[in-house]
């Protein structure tokens, strides 16, 4: 465990070894990347084989950064912080292994995605309120240019609207951290003990905080963290920003980013304020159970492949929350599990979709793709697509069946209603993807020449349909790393919540759930 922390600085130092290697050689900064990706996934494999389950986060730094504010460079890590961490290392390198084809400035490119990257291991391994809202901004920064560099439709529009919500959310974040620390900083020095931004002094010091102050406090962090979760009607920066996005960083967008305002719930805002917890819950579930619905209705009706993948990324992140809402421990462990699943699922959805069908139809439009036959063109894309489809709808066998299960289990304890809302959302999530597999992959060919588009444009078109580059091997190898993950927490999710139930049985989380028991 004590290794994890370099997962961040093998992250950093890559980014500056690929700007310095793409300066020279664009297959440098490919390779370049590659390898410290894969460095870091090492690590994190090595600290997984080698972790011991347990309720206390385990101290991997702890040394005074600003001692003069109480902000210590506090690195620490739990089996929640640990499944993402791993889920991180698996998704930065399948995105590597996908953006094998970027020829524009290349070491820029690379440099800010292990930037990103390395922002992200930050905030899953931070234990410091003040270090984890570094990280958390540091991997902001480098969405907007992967978006507006290297996107595609309405790049700077999505890429703006992404980080305008995202720094909203972080100034809301920063103001109840804030007030939170002044507030535990006036109890401390008055008992005789200096001032922290430590999350666990801070955590112990908040059962001292009025009423009012617990409510405001969670409305700003929860809220802030929420808008990046995706979370209605929060959300609408996420299918626009996953368009946008050049495939690699739709893929870090959908499975990690989202991630980190999920996680940010879970991990500061409900066992700090657990009083703010057990009041706002309701209305947390009620706007995850409408996000669901919403959005997978909305993806039924798309037109553009993407966009379909887009609102339902926001369906599925509407189960995480439910689950948070719930606060039990089958439902907490369940959102825990369905944000590695979705990081997954979504990844390689985002994969084929943007990378191996968009660049080389050079459509998105499912009426254009209906009318080639790509899974004769494309047969490892179709193959990957249903298995990621079949994953994604929640069928036994994939990762998403345990995590969905487990939130629908701890939602029906806390209440009938949201359960039965968010299973019409799995039986639309149903509908949706087998209408996209069908239309997209299955269509009917030569629908052109069966059109009143004059004869020349409809050979052209079907000439080109023919002529697709074969899937390469870095693409291969990225999809099939992340199809056997899937699959592997799919089989045995208990690989997963092994690690995650332990950790939930810590007094902080025990904390919220009897508070939020008592509340509800």
């Amino acid at each position: 465990m004590s290794l994890l922390p370099w997962t961040i600085y093998l992250s950093f130092a890559g980014a500056f070894v690929a700007l310095i290697a793409g300066a020279r050689c664009k297959c440098a900064a490919r390779v370049t990347a590659l390898v410290f990706s894969l460095a870091a996934l090492g690590v994190t494999a090595f600290a997984a084989f080698n972790f011991i389950p347990g309720p206390a986060l385990q101290t991997l730094v702890n040394v005074p950064w600003i001692p003069q504010l109480g902000v210590s460079y506090h690195l620490a890590a739990d089996g929640i912080s640990l499944t993402l961490v791993v889920l991180t290392g698996i998704a930065s390198v399948a995105g590597i292994l996908f953006s094998w084809n970027i020829e524009e400035n290349v070491g820029e490119f690379f440099a800010l995605y292990l930037a990103l990257i390395g922002g992200v291991y930050g905030v899953f391994l931070s234990a410091d309120a003040f270090v984890l809202f570094v990280f958390y901004e540091i991997a902001i920064v480098p969405k907007y240019f992967l978006i507006a560099k290297w996107g595609s439709t309405n790049r700077e529009y999505g890429a703006m609207k992404l980080v305008l919500y995202s720094f909203i959310g972080s100034a809301l974040v920063m103001a109840g951290l804030l007030w939170a620390f002044a507030s535990a900083a006036t109890i401390l020095k008055a008992n005789g003990y200096a001032p922290s931004f430590s999350l666990s002094v801070i955590a112990q010091v908040a059962a001292q905080f009025s009423h009012a102050q617990q409510l405001g406090m969670f409305a700003l962090v929860f809220t802030g963290f929420a808008v990046l979760a995706g979370m209605f009607p929060f959300h609408t920066w996420a299918p626009t920003g996953h368009v946008a996005a050049p495939t690699a960083a739709s893929m870090l967008l959908a499975g990690v980013v989202m991630k980190l305002g999920a996680y940010g719930c879970l991990r500061v805002a409900i066992p700090l304020f657990t009083e703010g917890y057990a009041a706002f819950a309701p209305v947390i579930g009620w706007l995850a159970v409408i996000g669901i619905v919403y959005a997978g209705l909305v993806a039924l009706v798309q037109e553009d492949f993407k966009f379909v993948i887009g609102y339902s990324s926001v369906s599925h992140m509407g189960f995480v929350l439910l689950g948070l809402a719930a606060g039990n421990l089958a439902s907490l462990g369940g959102a825990v599990l369905q944000m590695f699943s979705h990081g997954i699922i979504a990844g390689l959805l985002f994969a084929v979709v943007g990378r191996m069908v968009y660049e080389r139809t050079h459509t998105r439009n499912l009426a254009d793709l209906t009318a080639m036959p790509l899974h004769k063109l494309m047969p490892f894309a179709a193959v990957v697509f249903v298995l990621a489809g079949l994953a994604s709808m929640g069928m036994p066998g994939f990762s998403g069946f345990p995590a969905e299960l487990s939130i629908l289990v701890g939602a029906w304890k806390t209440s009938h209603i949201w359960t039965l809302v968010a299973a019409c959302g799995v039986l639309i999530a149903g509908a949706f993807t087998l209408k996209v597999v069908h239309v997209s992959f299955f269509g009917k060919a030569n629908v052109f020449e069966r059109s009143q588009e004059p004869g020349v444009r409809s050979q052209e078109k079907a000439r080109a349909a023919h002529d697709f580059p074969p899937i390469t091997w870095p693409e291969k190898i990225g999809a099939l790393i992340l199809v056997a993950s899937m699959i592997i927490i799919g089989v045995k999710p208990g690989l997963l919540l092994n690690w995650i139930n332990p950790a939930l049985e810590s007094p902080a989380f025990q904390a919220a759930m009897n508070a939020l028991k008592g509340g509800l």
